[in-house]
Order: C-alpha cells, then sequence, then structure tokens
C-alpha cells in the first residue's frame, strides 16, 4: 500500500500537485498538512476548501509560531528567497516527522523551480537536508504532459523543468483536474513576505530584543512610522482597520486619535522607562502631529489631536500642525527635539 502526505497550503498549485498524485494508479491513500505561521493569512473558509475538493482525507494543520524567527536573518537584511529556502527546510523537516508518524512513502509539494527565486539546486539541498531524498514528489517542477510509471520519476530533479511552471499552465491543468482555478491563497495573496516592504519592515523588528507577536502584527498597517530603535507609531484610518488596532493596544502604549468619530486612531509604543519627560513629550507630539497630517489637507492649521496612555485614565489634548507632506514624515530618522504643538489638559 503507498500513501502519500501532501503540503497543503490551500493554493491552486499545492491542490494541484495534490491532485495530480492522487490520481496516480499506484497511490493507495493521500493524506494533507497544512502548516500556520504568523507570516500567513489563512481565511476561514480554508477546511471548508479541503471538503470540498478532498472529502474524507485527512487533514492536519500544525503551527510554526515558535520556528517562524528562522525565516528572517535579521543580520543580512531581508531577502524573500531566503526566506522562502528557510519556511521550505522547516516545513520538509516537520513534514518528514508526520511521514514517520503515519508511515507514508511520498510527500507532495507544490514547488516550482525558480519560485521567489528558489531554484533546482535549493530544492535539492533542503531535500537532503530533511533526509528525503528520493520522496518528495514535485509533478509542477515537470512536464504537464509526462505521467511517469514510477512515482519516484516526480521526485527527480535532473529531469525537472528549468524555469517554473506558468501560473496560467498551472491554472489549466488544475481545470482538467477538476479543480476550482481560482488561485485566492497563492502566495502572493496568503505570505505577507511576498508583499513589497513587509520582509524589510520584519528584518528591522526582529533584530529588536524582545519583540512578540503583536509586535510583528503591527507591521500591516500600511502607516507603520518607526521613529527610532524603541519608538512606533502605527495609524489606522478605516474603521476596519482601527478595530484591528484596538486589539492589539498594550497597557503601556499611548492611544491618539482626533476627536470626530472617523478620525485617524494612532498606537504609539516606545521604551518610555529609558525616556526622560522631555523625550516622552517630544515622542506624543510627534504622533500627534503624524496623526494630524491624516486629519486635514491645510498644513497652516492646528489640529486637536487627544491622547493618553491605555493604563491612565487622564487623556490630553495637543493642537498639532500637520506636517507639509506625507514624505516629510518618511524622512523622520528621530524624534525632533521639539514640536509644533501646544499641549493642554483635558478633564478625563
Amino acid at each position: 500500500m503507498t500513501r502519500v502526505l501532501a503540503l497543503f497550503s490551500g493554493s491552486l498549485a499545492s491542490r494541484t500537485a495534490a491532485r495530480l498524485v492522487a490520481n496516480h494508479p499506484a497511490v493507495d491513500a493521500v493524506s494533507l498538512i497544512h502548516f500556520r505561521s504568523p507570516f500567513s493569512s489563512d481565511p476561514d473558509d480554508l477546511r471548508e476548501l479541503v471538503r470540498a475538493e478532498w472529502m474524507g482525507t485527512p487533514y492536519r494543520t500544525q503551527s510554526l509560531k515558535r520556528e517562524y524567527r528562522r525565516f528572517i536573518d535579521p543580520a543580512g537584511g531581508f531577502s524573500l528567497r531566503s526566506a522562502c529556502v528557510n519556511c521550505r527546510s522547516l516545513q520538509l523537516a516537520r513534514a518528514g516527522r508526520y511521514m514517520q508518524r503515519i508511515k507514508a512513502d511520498y510527500l507532495v509539494t507544490g514547488d516550482r523551480v525558480g519560485g521567489h527565486g528558489v531554484e533546482r539546486e535549493d530544492l535539492a539541498e533542503l531535500t537532503a537536508r530533511a533526509g528525503l531524498e528520493g520522496r518528495v514528489l514535485r509533478p509542477l517542477c515537470h512536464s504537464a504532459s509526462r505521467k511517469p510509471r514510477d512515482l519516484a520519476d516526480w521526485a527527480s530533479l535532473e529531469a525537472s523543468r528549468t524555469v517554473s511552471l506558468e501560473e496560467s499552465a498551472v491554472s489549466m491543468l488544475g481545470s482538467t483536474l477538476g479543480l476550482d482555478p481560482r488561485d485566492s491563497l497563492s502566495a502572493r495573496n496568503r505570505c505577507r513576505l511576498t508583499v513589497p516592504g513587509f520582509g524589510e519592515r520584519a528584518a528591522n523588528l526582529f533584530q529588536e530584543e524582545g519583540f512578540t507577536l503583536n509586535g510583528l502584527r503591527l507591521l500591516d498597517f500600511a502607516l507603520y512610522y518607526k521613529i527610532d530603535r524603541d519608538t512606533k507609531v502605527v495609524i489606522a484610518l478605516s474603521e476596519e482597520e482601527k478595530h484591528e488596532l484596538q486589539t492589539l493596544f498594550l497597557p503601556q502604549d499611548v492611544r491618539v486619535y482626533h476627536s470626530t468619530p472617523h478620525g485617524p486612531m494612532a498606537l504609539v509604543r516606545a521604551d518610555w522607562a529609558s525616556k526622560t519627560d522631555p523625550e516622552k513629550r517630544g515622542v506624543i507630539e510627534l504622533a500627534a502631529r503624524i496623526t494630524a497630517t491624516h486629519v486635514s489637507s491645510s498644513r497652516v492649521t492646528a489640529v486637536p489631536i487627544y491622547f493618553r496612555f491605555e493604563s491612565d485614565d487622564e487623556t490630553l489634548l495637543v493642537n498639532a500642525l500637520p506636517f507639509s507632506s506625507c514624505d516629510e514624515i518618511d524622512a523622520l530618522g528621530e524624534v525632533p527635539a521639539t514640536a509644533a504643538v501646544v499641549r493642554q489638559t483635558v478633564q478625563a
């Protein structure tokens, strides 16, 4: 009896690769395994997809939340290729252990040569490192018309395609296998590290001591300003963003917001214990100016901005003068010594 385990992200590539192998006459049983990480966005209907396309198939999920820090080397800066290699390495190692548990003979992946810069040599090295030589089937690395008599032919990278199978070809192949060709869970839609700029933010965050998953989630916001090594200002504009940001406030954070119900809201996080009172005021006043910049189109009129520490009941007000442009905010390298604001106390 030949049993295979398929890495299942929900992407069309993973679904197509798994179905190709499942349809091979030599395969008797298929199991699916899905890995979650803080970098992945997995919709609630993923299990519904499995039920619809793989009814009765064993499906298991595992979390990589403890190992995700291995994806990025903060000392070397961010590289999507390196992150993909590290992620694949971890998944192969974890899947290899699970294969032993369920006595699977082969592991199926939707890998494509050249995807995110991962080449044939990288895939071969990862397979060897996991101790799975000859047991990892990568059907999308081969011609779509090639139907091997022996499953192990799909494990050979010597005869693999030298370039990534085009997405259109994967879509066509998936359709011929009876799969919905829509690919809402492709890597670029699911993995945050494929979003331009996110990997660089994450690498910068990884340089901090004691960062948490909470801090990692702040990187999702488009308006994320790191003022200095320990000070961040995160702005939420839409109601959806504000609802999400609301769940991330810690007791030591400062909430900054405009007086109107639909105005922007900011979370300010800093190492307050290391700052003097003037430095604390400078940070908050700077955050107020940034928030004001996203309130008013006028750059010459002060905007009333409220703020308070989450652990404190007292609310304060500053009349903050907006920056001349958002580009001026992006250019900030450190907290200015002075800020163009007038500080007033407001009764909570």
